[in-house]
């Protein structure tokens, strides 16, 4: 048996095991030990020791992950993100769809911080989703901007997941994160306008808070509290995110300022105390364990996957299929979104990126273009009925009276809205360099 049919072997146990329940780091790790030992001999060992303490613990870069969950975690546990909900609700829920807005620019903000979906959309959704049941917003609709605003914080600075997808493909991590910046914000401002104009055609499915409710706070207490619990933690993620794109601190570094500031916030508040002060530590170290335990099972089953030629197999079958440039895009596009409905975003990276990155070199696509259109497409896949993660998380939270049929009605306008930007983002690909282009050249 050749090494390329070994390698493709592999990666059809991977496919059967994952399917079969088991977790995907262990998957991962204990194919790419078993067939290490079998085909290489126990000298594999070091090579995977070598890889996990060299290329994952000695990556400096990776640092910035758990200090921007940690970063996350403070604006979420200490009740700032409730702060934040509240004053954004009384400055804009006097409007048609002005909550709902309101809810999607919270999901947005604390996604980004958290980096985890399954996270941001439950922890999100239970604070803001009976809150814009209760005002009257239509099921489908609440549904719609709690999955859209969850999963957009996959590719708004600082994206946890764009991270690591620039330093997976060798990509400048402040290139990736400055070429996110306009296809987050044009999917975003897509999404409000959709929410304020439907609203405003059909108030019955996003009515304004009453103005009766309005009026108990002053306009100067809203103005205030909205300066306080809006702009101040807006202006942290942002000040982050300014000193990473101009050069004056790294991603790890800035992530380590980030979460310094939102612990000094919290304390400016008042919120310290030393049960969420602690429940902050441990879901950080949760989060941070999950990711890196992926990493290192990947490590191992990518060692030995590419050592004994898989990815140089898949790479040469698809060329060999006879596409052009652009279906070779379209054809690993898709597969992307198909797999990112069912393996977790942090390993399908490790998983695919040896085998896309390849190709997409050899066919002459900008590596910063390419891998925020992977991100871009692997957002889709969150939403995608019906095996989207999202829509599992959405009807996880048991929200009374929600039911399938509202979370995938809800979710499809917000999922036409990506595939459009998609569309245009692909087919105007300066659209996505713009910025890396005028701040790095």
């Amino acid at each position: 048996m050749s090494l390329t049919t070994i390698a493709l072997l592999m990666f059809l146990a991977v496919i059967v095991f994952f399917f079969l329940g088991h977790p995907l780091a262990f998957v991962l790790g204990g194919v790419g030990t078993l067939f290490g030992f079998f085909v290489v001999g126990t000298g594999f060992f070091s090579t995977f020791m070598d890889r996990i303490f060299v290329g994952i613990m000695g990556n400096f870069t990776l640092v910035a992950i758990t200090l921007f969950i940690l970063m996350g975690n403070f604006l979420t546990i200490s009740g700032i993100a409730d702060r934040l909900f509240e004053s954004l609700r009384f400055f804009l829920g006097a409007t048609r769809g002005g909550l709902g807005v309101a809810v999607l620019a919270v999901c947005a903000v604390l996604s980004a911080c958290i980096g985890i979906v399954g996270a941001s959309i439950v922890t999100v959704g239970l604070l803001t989703g009976p809150m814009l049941l209760r005002y009257g917003y239509q099921k489908e609709l609440t549904m719609g901007i709690v999955a859209g605003g969850g999963t957009l914080g996959l590719i708004i600075p600082p994206s946890i997941m764009l991270i690591i997808m620039g330093d997976t493909a060798g990509v400048p991590v402040d290139k990736m994160l400055a070429a996110a910046v306009i296809p987050g914000l044009f999917i975003g401002i897509l999404y409000a306008t959709y929410i304020r104009v439907r609203c405003g055609l059909n108030p019955e499915v996003g009515p304004p808070i009453p103005a009766e409710e309005i009026s108990l706070m002053p306009f100067g207490d809203r103005l205030m509290d909205f300066v306080m619990y809006s702009l101040l933690p807006l202006a942290l993620i942002a000040g982050v995110i300014a000193a990473i794109f101009f050069g004056f601190a790294s991603p790890a570094q800035a992530a380590g300022i980030g979460a310094t500031i939102a612990f000094l916030l919290v304390l400016i508040y008042r919120r310290f105390n030393w049960p969420d002060f602690l429940a902050t530590l441990y879901q950080t170290a949760k989060a941070t364990t999950m990711v890196m335990i992926i990493m290192v099972g990947a490590s191992c089953f990518t060692g030995i996957f590419l050592g004994m030629g898989g990815g140089k197999a898949i790479v040469d079958t698809l060329i060999a299929i006879g596409l052009d440039k652009w279906g070779l895009f379209f054809v690993m596009m898709i597969s992307l979104v198909i797999l990112g409905c069912f393996i977790d975003w942090v390993g399908l990276i490790f998983l695919i990126f040896p085998i896309f990155l390849p190709i997409a070199r050899l066919m002459g696509f900008d590596m910063v273009w390419f891998v925020m259109m992977m991100a871009l497409y692997l957002q889709i896949s969150f939403l995608l009925p019906p095996f989207g993660y999202a829509l599992f998380y959405l009807a996880g939270m048991k929200i009374q009276g929600i039911k399938w049929g509202h979370i995938y009605r809800g979710v499809l306008p917000f999922l036409i809205i990506q595939i459009i930007a998609l569309f245009i983002f692909t087919s105007f690909p300066d659209l996505v360099l713009f910025l890396p282009t005028v701040l790095y050249g």
